[in-house]
């Protein structure tokens, strides 16, 4: 080789091992600045993410976990262009959207980078709650329970706080657990402010109801009738929900809503006359509705206030007929998972069903027409399935008889036809 190929050969080599050494600079992730979130009741909450893109984007999302969520909920949102200075994305909360006062959400965004889209960068968490901040709250607070009110001395607060304290303590008793998380209980002066905090999917009859997912009870309460006899049943019933989920709150089925209201109607005012009176006339009738019925959501107009009479009725004949103590594993049982049969026969001896059925009997209701798909009938089954003697095969003599019988047409058929033919024939003769 010539002396100046060498040469250039050298130097090439030199070069590559020069390449090879300079170490590879990956795409520059996004950089996140100190997130924000800002809540407007009826109106939404703007998350906004400080940010810092260098390189494209392949995708942009924002998690949002709502209380206690086991899993966040994921918004993909337009993709940014190189050079953004701030993510912001809107939730919004007005009509059909609404969402409960009180719930506390957590937020981060995640960026998926052109050169990797497959590994989402996560940014920093921002946590904000979202309030009713359409009145200036005043609060009061016990040993777990904190009420929130805008109208009424704290007189009228220290009331409320009371009934709701002496509640958590009576019904954790009962059911054999320990209350360590604090409940916050909003109280609404009238009626256009708490169904406005309820949003558009409110039962018409609500004056009160508890979101025990987030701790928070919501109540209408007027001033002027915190000493009203009905309130003392009000404020109670709402913390015996609460109490009731912490027993009995599990990741796969919930207990019948019967079951829940039925507990807190009885712990709060018992089985009173007018509840007794109403499930009399609808047995009556013929139109008391079956427990299978009220497992979930209650039905609106006058069924609606016959639900919660037949919920107390049918706590009360469980406690009558199987004790207390049943009624408590009942509740208990939910926590492991367990269907509502599964926990029926655990704790009763027999499931819901048919506990409903002996509920109806007890108070000589009519048992309801079921519809719907039915069973068919059943078929017939082989002996040989049953262990039963196989029929015996008719006697010989009736099979014989049959025989002769066919035989005889038989025969009678071919005289005809030959005296039919013969007939024809001498016709036929007699005509030529």
């Amino acid at each position: 080789m010539r002396p100046i190929a060498r040469r250039l050969v050298s130097v090439a080599a030199a070069v590559v091992l020069m390449v090879s050494l300079v170490p590879v600079v990956a795409a520059a992730d996004p950089v996140f600045g100190t997130p924000t979130a800002t809540s407007k009741f009826g109106s939404g909450i703007d998350f906004s993410q400080p940010i810092t893109i260098s390189e494209p984007v392949d995708r942009v999302e924002i998690l949002l976990t709502y209380a206690n969520a086991i899993g966040p909920t994921v918004v993909e949102m337009t993709v940014p262009a190189a050079g953004t200075e701030e993510l912001i994305y809107h939730l919004d909360t007005a009509g059909s959207s609404s969402l409960i006062p009180n719930t506390p959400i957590k937020a981060r965004y995640r960026v998926f980078p052109a050169t990797d889209p497959d590994h989402g960068v996560l940014g920093p968490e921002v946590r904000v709650v979202y309030a009713d901040d359409r009145f200036d709250w005043q609060t009061v607070s016990g040993d777990l329970v904190r009420v929130h009110w805008y109208e009424g001395s704290e007189e009228f607060a220290r009331k409320a706080l009371k009934l709701g304290e002496d509640e958590v303590r009576a019904t954790s008793e009962l059911l054999g657990v320990t209350e360590t998380e604090p409940v916050d209980f909003f109280v609404y002066a009238n009626r256009d402010d708490f169904y406005g905090a309820l949003g558009p999917g409110a039962h018409e009859n609500v004056a009160g109801t508890a979101y025990a997912h987030i701790r928070t009870l919501l109540g209408l309460i007027p001033p002027d009738q915190i000493d009203d006899p009905l309130v003392a049943v009000r404020i109670p019933h709402e913390f015996v929900h609460l109490v009731f989920d912490t027993v009995s709150s599990n990741a796969y089925h919930g207990p019948p809503r019967w079951l829940n209201e039925g507990l807190a109607v009885y712990q709060s005012e018992g089985y009173g006359s007018d509840d007794r009176a109403a499930v009399e006339a609808a047995a009556r009738s013929g139109t008391l509705i079956p427990l299978d019925g009220l497992t979930g959501q209650f039905p609106n107009g006058q069924d609606f206030f016959l639900a919660y009479s037949e919920s107390v009725a049918a706590v009360d004949y469980m406690i009558r007929t199987h004790g207390s103590d049943a009624l408590v594993t009942l509740i208990n049982s939910y926590a492991e998972g367990r269907t509502d049969d599964e926990a029926f026969t655990a704790a009763l001896g027999l499931d819901m069903t048919a506990f409903g059925e002996a509920w109806f009997a007890d108070v000589k209701a009519k048992p309801p027409t079921k519809y719907g798909p039915q069973p068919e009938a059943p078929g017939p089954v082989p002996a040989a399935w049953t262990g039963a003697e196989p029929t015996a095969p008719a006697a010989s003599g009736s099979s014989t008889g049959v025989v002769i019988v066919l035989l005889l047409g038989l025969v009678a058929l071919v005289v005809i036809g030959v005296i039919v033919a013969r007939s024809r024939r001498l016709s036929s003769d007699a005509a030529g």
